[in-house]
């Protein structure tokens, strides 16, 4: 379809003022996800002081700290400070690095959908700019965002190998995945949907190699961790008691419902799609009756507490408006159904879903963890129904950019007039 306003001066005037827009929330200490200044000015700043003063020391004490996100991006930032950058200027930078994400989710795309012009790709992509998540971990030095970027960069090397089943491409694809989970470690579990793809058309014994550099790479981590027992990953997190603090949870249904929550609300713009949307209905008659069963079953374990923090828009909006969960377990339902329909019959998109649930493994589970993560993953490696055909009609890219637009309006108002 032809986009009347796909004129390269028009999309180089939507970067400029996407871009002029973060750099004023930079100067004007712009918070939209609420902890991310906080948690630069009292859990960052702190490590990467004492990292550009003894490395050593910090790196082999940096569970003592109480940082639970990886010390590899706070070595990176540390050298900046060490060499006489001040923090803003250190903040700066790492804005400009975070930059990197919507190009190389641009590449994805282009490399994906090679049949659509480049510009509306370009036009779509920059819709990042307006992820809350994407402009305060910018804003805010945060190693997840980091961790982001070297994850979509492993992503295009996968879609490389899909087209032309190179084994370079597969090595590509793991390093960058080695890369990302040293950052941020939740995305390691990504290596399960990989390998499932990759041992479907080779050999066991065609990858040994490569399973022994994956082995080889983890080492560090598991000496680091439990020989050295510096487990940063234990941090505590609020428990069910005020004052009372735990690490882990295991609580599935707790996850289940939260999560598919979650991802609902960032798929609500393809919901609005008739076509897309008729399907999911279709489907519903077939799929009601075994989804109110595992519904069942997930709401008798459901534990989580208003106090653990986080939860999502809807089990924060539920609790808000009702002090209870019973809103949040309407659309916990309606979640369910959405998911029920990408993973029936469809490896692909279980495994993703599932590495997204069990990936979490603290007791709390903030929104910012799968955003803008659920958009980059539904246009990269989740198989969407063909009804969709998004990019087949203008409106679309609108609705994404209404879609945030009024998601950065909901955090300004919940972070400045509400107190949940």
């Amino acid at each position: 379809m032809k986009y009347d306003f796909l004129k390269t001066y028009n999309v180089i005037l939507i970067f400029i003022t996407l871009y002029i827009s973060l750099i004023v929330g930079f100067f004007f200490d712009e918070n939209l996800n609420l902890g991310a200044k906080p948690d630069w000015y009292f859990g960052d700043i702190p490590v990467i002081e004492a990292l550009s003063v003894d490395l050593k020391k910090t790196f082999i004490n940096y569970d003592m700290y109480g940082h639970r996100h990886s010390p590899v991006y706070l070595i990176f930032l540390s050298f900046l400070k060490s060499i006489g950058f001040d923090y803003d200027l250190i903040r700066f930078i790492h804005l400009n690095i975070s930059i990197l994400l919507i190009y190389f989710f641009f590449k994805c795309l282009s490399f994906k959908f090679d049949n659509i012009e480049k510009k509306i790709l370009l036009i779509f992509s920059f819709s990042i700019f307006l992820s809350p998540t994407f402009r305060s971990l910018a804003i805010w030095p945060d190693t997840r965002i980091i961790g982001l970027l070297f994850f979509v960069i492993s992503i295009l090397e996968f879609l490389k190998y899909l087209r032309y089943k190179k084994k370079i491409y597969i090595w590509k694809n793991t390093i960058f995945l080695i890369c990302s989970s040293y950052i941020s470690p939740n995305f390691s579990l990504f290596i399960i949907f990989f390998a499932y793809h990759y041992l479907k058309e080779n050999n066991f014994k065609d990858l040994f190699f490569l399973y022994i550099f994956c082995l080889a790479s983890s080492l560090p981590v598991f000496y680091y961790i439990f020989i050295l027992d510096v487990n940063f990953l234990m941090v505590n997190t609020p428990g069910e008691i005020t004052g009372e603090n735990i690490s882990l949870s295991f609580n599935i249904s707790d996850k289940i419902l939260i999560i598919s929550s979650i991802i609902l609300f960032h798929l609500i713009p393809f919901l609005l799609n008739k076509n897309f949307f008729c399907e999911i209905i279709k489907n519903l008659k077939k799929d009601l009756l075994i989804v109110s069963f595992i519904f069942v079953i997930l709401i008798y374990f459901f534990n989580y507490q208003i106090n653990f923090t986080g939860g999502g828009i809807f089990f924060q909006f539920s609790h808000f408006i009702f002090k209870n969960n019973v809103l949040f377990y309407i659309i916990s339902f309606i979640s369910l159904i959405l998911l029920f329909s990408f993973v029936k019959d469809n490896l692909n998109n279980f495994l993703i879903f599932s590495i997204l649930i069990i990936s979490n493994v603290q007791n709390s589970i903030y929104h910012k963890y799968y955003d803008p993560l659920m958009m980059i993953l539904f246009f990269s490696v989740i198989i969407i129904p063909s009804s969709l055909r998004f990019f087949d009609k203008k409106n679309n890219i609108f609705i994404i950019y209404a879609f945030y637009i009024l998601y950065i309006i909901s955090r300004i108002f919940k972070n400045n007039l509400l107190s949940f």
